[in-house]
C-alpha cells in the first residue's frame, strides 16, 4: 500500500501541474498539492489525522456545491466531457471539476480507513 500512496502523490502533483491553463489555477493547484502532501506523508509512514479530516470535509462540501451543475449535465443527455479540452459550456468544466473532487474524496477515505 505504500507504493499506492507514492503513485497517488505523483498523480496529484501532475494534476497540480496541468492546472496552469485552468481558469482558476490558484484554487486547484494548491488543492491538488495538499492531496499530494497527504499521500506522500502516508508513503513516509506519517498520518496527519486532523488535516486529512479537514481536507475531506472541505472536499465533500465543495463537491456538494457542484451537484446542481452535474444535474444540468445529466439533463443535457450527458454530452462528452472529453471531446475538446476547452469546455464549450460551463457545465462541462464544472462536471470535470466535480470528478476531480470525487477522486480526492475517494483517496481521502482510503487514507482514513487505512489509518484506523
Amino acid at each position: 500500500m505504500k507504493i499506492a500512496a507514492l503513485i497517488l502523490g505523483i498523480i496529484f502533483i501532475l494534476f497540480a501541474v496541468v492546472q496552469y491553463n485552468d481558469p482558476d489555477p490558484y484554487i486547484w493547484a494548491p488543492y491538488y498539492l495538499m492531496m499530494a502532501f497527504v499521500c506522500f506523508a502516508q508513503y513516509a509512514n506519517r498520518y496527519y489525522r486532523t488535516f486529512t479530516y479537514l481536507l475531506l470535509g472541505l472536499s465533500i462540501l465543495w463537491g456538494a456545491s457542484y451537484i446542481p451543475r452535474v444535474e444540468e449535465w445529466i439533463h443535457q443527455g450527458m454530452p462528452s466531457l472529453v471531446g475538446a479540452m476547452k469546455a464549450e459550456t460551463p457545465y462541462i468544466e464544472n462536471v470535470r471539476e466535480f470528478g476531480g473532487i470525487l477522486i480526492c474524496v475517494v483517496v481521502l477515505i482510503w487514507l482514513i480507513r487505512r489509518n484506523k
